[in-house]
């Protein structure tokens, strides 16, 4: 028995050209969400990450 992938868009088997989708139109549907930023990945704001100064105790090396 072989398992079937299912699009990750609708849950419909995919087709070998489109994986991980089952059509082109699931690939557009989120290439459309990136676009729109539906997607993100975290990032950490230059304020929030240590100085090197801090860490050597503010003296620059």
């Amino acid at each position: 028995m072989t398992a079937t992938r299912k699009c990750i868009n609708c849950g419909k088997p995919t087709t070998p050209e489109n994986i991980p989708f089952c059509s082109k139109r699931c690939k557009d549907v989120d290439l459309a969400r990136w676009f729109r930023g539906d997607y993100s990945v975290p990032v950490i704001e230059g304020e929030d990450l240590p100085d090197d100064s801090e860490e050597n105790g503010g003296n620059i090396h």
